[in-house]
């Protein structure tokens, strides 16, 4: 599932925009000076002789794509765990005599239990380190595949399904590696790349699973998922160095103290005390609660992460409706997994079209890096945001069956996915932009928490909702997605809501109003609250997303 960056970062994973960013400088110049010593310790900065290049910053481009595309795997097989599951579940309710609901029972709580693990495991990444966290947890995930696997009853399964949930760390530390090999010019890419692996996993998941089921008995679902855990691990484990900043001046820090090349140096963390002196229970309770707080509390986080929980939720939905409407072709397993590519289709063109308009973005910012209102960052969305709607209609009049063409369902599916993406990552992007810096990471964390709750949740409403409407009737599969099609359009109004009104209801959230306060303390040329949202367009310079999520 998607997953998003977790709020315990001590130096922020996320980009602000040009204005943030230029405070984030003045901040860091201050810091930089105060931080030189500590208690009579000094401390190891990137400015000290041979610090720098020890830094992921300074690796070659060949290397940092060489991570990035093992951390691409990594994404698509703990998304490919979370949608593969449905294939095993007509076998376990062969086997073991239970209904459809309790072998669904996995699906859900896996999902549950994920979008709660990745904000778990993420202030343990910027403490330990990336490589440590992430390594731990997927030999956690490998090792609850077993049970699975071996498992003699229902209740063995849906146990360890939820342990594997919890044990996922996803987004929370995938996407963090990000600027930690990045500078903020250079970060969308790299973005747009680890987002697309998260949306395209649990597309992965499903035409896989439906060859795993065509041919394989069901516990090879269960199988399959530890093969392809235990490769990325390996992958990761030889192939991506630790990329966290403090860890690295750490790990030199002690090594000049053990060489006694400067026995008085201490690296950004260890001057602080040992790991629990660092993570108080107050603070990690206050950084847990932030996100959820800010779900409830805050507008633009609240609206836009139901959409964008809704929008991946129906992905989930369509593990279990596209055999339903697809079976009226004859389609058999194998084939309704294969049908999972038109998803596929629509990420890609989703993905393509804000890979242009980000190299646009960035190519005008080098230009002329002029400030522009947050709102900038849902300009594209305004457009594609309509298809989720639009999809759902079409999917759900197509459901009707032959004569139709079967291929309509699909072109329409991918219409899906187009919006689903697309919502993705532009709410993260609009989330970025107006939180800045310091809250950004608990804004995103709440749109994550979401995709996966909802994506959980799907699974116990979507077959009651396409077996219990009009049934017996041919209109038994069309009114469920023409009411979930209602749905979706009540909730993309806050997109054009937002791109229109966004800043008044930046200038009354306490903590978008408290980022504008420190640009504006230090300096920024923060553009005003009354300048309209409606005079950016695609040809005129935005402020550039670096570094999001999700995920």
């Amino acid at each position: 599932m998607r997953s998003i960056l977790g709020p315990f970062r001590r130096s922020s994973p996320v980009a602000p925009t040009d204005d943030s960013d230029a405070a984030s400088k003045v901040v860091e110049l201050e810091e930089l000076s105060a931080r030189g010593s500590a208690g009579g310790k000094k401390i190891l900065t990137v400015e000290d002789e041979g610090a720098a290049k020890l830094l992921a910053h300074g690796f070659t481009k060949s290397k940092k794509w060489t991570i990035l595309t093992v951390i691409f795997l990594v994404q698509i097989s703990m998304n490919f765990n979370a949608s593969v599951y449905a294939n095993s579940v007509t076998g376990m309710m062969e086997e073991f005599d239970v209904p459809r609901s309790r072998a669904m029972l996995g699906q859900l709580l896996f999902l549950v239990t994920y979008a709660f693990g990745c904000e778990a495991w993420a202030p343990w990444s910027e403490e330990i380190g990336r490589k440590s966290v992430l390594q731990g947890s997927l030999l956690l995930v490998n090792i609850w595949q077993l049970p699975a696997a071996l498992s003699p009853n229902v209740a063995t399964v849906i146990v360890a399904r939820c342990l594997g949930g919890l044990s996922s760390a996803g987004g929370s530390v995938t996407l963090s590696l990000i600027p930690d090999m990045f500078h903020k010019a250079d970060q969308q890419i790299p973005l747009a790349f680890i987002v697309f692996s998260s949306c395209a996993g649990s597309v992965v998941g499903a035409i896989g699973g439906g060859i795993i089921e065509a041919f394989l008995p069901w516990r090879y679902i269960f199988w399959v998922q530890l093969i392809f855990g235990a490769i990325v691990q390996l992958m990761h484990l030889f192939m991506v160095p630790e990329t966290n900043p403090e860890a690295l001046l750490d790990r030199e820090a002690k090594r000049r103290r053990e060489n006694g090349i400067q026995p008085d140096i201490y690296g950004p963390r260890e001057v602080h005390g040992s790991l629990w002196q660092r993570m108080t229970f107050k603070k990690t309770c206050t950084l847990m609660w932030r996100p959820y707080h800010m779900l409830c509390t805050e507008p633009i986080v609240g609206f836009l992460s139901l959409l964008s929980g809704f929008a991946d939720a129906l992905i989930f939905s369509g593990l279990s409706s596209f055999g339903m409407v697809l079976q009226q072709w004859n389609f058999s397993i194998l084939e309704i997994g294969l049908s999972f590519i038109a998803l596929l289709v629509g990420y890609t063109l989703a993905s393509a079209s804000y890979w242009y308009w980000y190299r646009r973005d960035g190519a005008a910012l080098k230009k002329n890096p002029t400030a522009f209102k947050p709102e900038r960052r849902l300009w594209w969305l305004l457009f594609l945001v309509p298809l989720l709607p639009i999809g759902l209609l079409g999917f759900g009049f197509s459901s009707l069956g032959p004569p139709i063409p079967w291929i309509v369902v699909l072109i329409f599916a991918a219409l899906i996915g187009i919006a689903n993406l697309a919502i993705y990552m532009a709410t993260i992007d609009y989330m970025i932009a107006a939180y800045g810096s310091k809250y950004s990471a608990s804004a995103t964390g709440g749109n994550g928490f979401c995709r996966d709750f909802l994506a959980g949740l799907a699974a116990i409403y979507t077959t009651p909702l396409y077996t219990n409407i009009k049934t017996g009737t041919k209109w038994q599969l069309v009114v469920p997605s023409l009411l979930l099609a209602g749905i979706s359009a009540l909730l993309c109004i806050p997109v054009f809501v937002f791109y229109v009104h966004g800043s008044w209801f930046r200038s009354h959230s306490k903590y978008a109003r408290e980022v504008a306060e420190e640009n504006e303390h230090h300096g920024v040329n923060v553009v005003p609250a009354d300048s309209g949202a409606a005079k950016t367009g695609p040809g005129q310079t935005g402020d550039v997303v670096v570094e999001a999520v999700a995920a």
